[in-house]
């Protein structure tokens, strides 16, 4: 059976924007959508409780599958022979996401949830989901340039590999070229004051890169490839260079992340402001197999 891409409904004009993105994704990958919507409900003695608790449930799934049914035909409208289902589920939506990633092959979420602080939940959500999540994650926010390139960070991590894998999978589905952005600590224009110092920071990055792009590459003849080393902080160079993208794919931990970090500061800044989707890959996801 084809892992189905999983998208999360909340009824907000941001994740009808991830549903069509995913949507489109189904078509290009001749794979299944799988909407999801968690609610929950109040605990007697809340000021919002009224009534039985059967009522409180029934209005609930009411309201959640309104807002599967207006998902799924914004989804029909991007995909219209896209294969879709549909599924409300009592409770958080975090802990629902993580067990729907278990057999996902993409989990796709919107930029900000209804009535949510700006930038708050998706965080946070998104920091959970790379921890714990089984599968790529997207986060769709910004515009995508349609005949720009993919654009993917690589820093020598296990996550960043993981990741190139799958810019490069997504660059030969789409028939778009590569942009690889080396990031290495130190590449920024206050600390690369010495020619001679960056041109060797340099030429360490491509030479550790080398083996990485050529296997990959070998997968994917058909896959142009770019690669840049620009002398700015990753972040910056990531957004710079998404700004022109279809797609920017980071791994959810760079190089000198801890183990109990929930998400590397590059994918987290870039999780709040990503000028287009963003993909964030872990180094299990290629273990798993999920990277295709």
């Amino acid at each position: 059976m084809t892992a189905p891409v999983v998208a999360g409904v909340d009824g907000s004009s941001s994740a009808l924007a991830a549903v069509m993105w995913a949507a489109d994704e189904c078509a290009r990958r001749n794979a299944p959508l799988r909407l999801v919507h968690a609610f929950s409900l109040p605990v007697e003695g809340h000021l919002a409780f009224a009534g039985t608790g059967e009522d409180v449930r029934c209005a609930a799934e009411e309201r959640a599958a309104a807002c599967l049914a207006e998902a799924a035909k914004a989804a029909l409208a991007a995909g219209p022979d896209v294969e879709i289902s549909t599924e409300p589920v009592s409770g958080g939506a975090t802990s629902l996401l993580i067990e729907e990633s278990q057999h996902a092959r993409l989990l796709v979420l919107g930029a900000q949830g209804l009535g949510n602080v700006r930038g708050l939940l998706v965080g946070s959500t998104a920091a959970a989901l790379a921890s714990h999540g089984r599968c790529p994650l997207v986060i769709v926010r910004g515009l995508a340039a349609t005949d720009g390139p993919i654009v993917v960070g690589h820093d020598g991590s296990a996550a960043s590999e993981a990741a190139v894998g799958f810019a490069f999978a997504a660059a030969s589905l789409r028939a778009a070229r590569l942009t690889v952005i080396l990031c290495r600590p130190g590449f920024t224009v206050e600390s690369a004051y010495r020619t001679a110092r960056f041109a060797a920071a340099r030429d360490e990055a491509d030479d550790d890169a080398r083996e990485v792009l050529h296997r990959w590459q070998t997968r994917y003849p058909d896959v142009r490839v770019e690669r840049a080393l620009p002398r700015d902080r990753p972040v910056r160079a990531l957004m710079r260079y998404g700004a022109e993208a279809q797609l920017l794919v980071v791994g959810s931990h760079g190089r000198g992340g801890f183990d109990g970090m929930l998400i590397g500061s590059t994918s987290q800044a870039l999780v709040s402001h990503a000028p287009c989707p963003l993909v964030i890959v872990t180094s299990a996801d290629r273990r798993a197999g999920l990277i295709r």
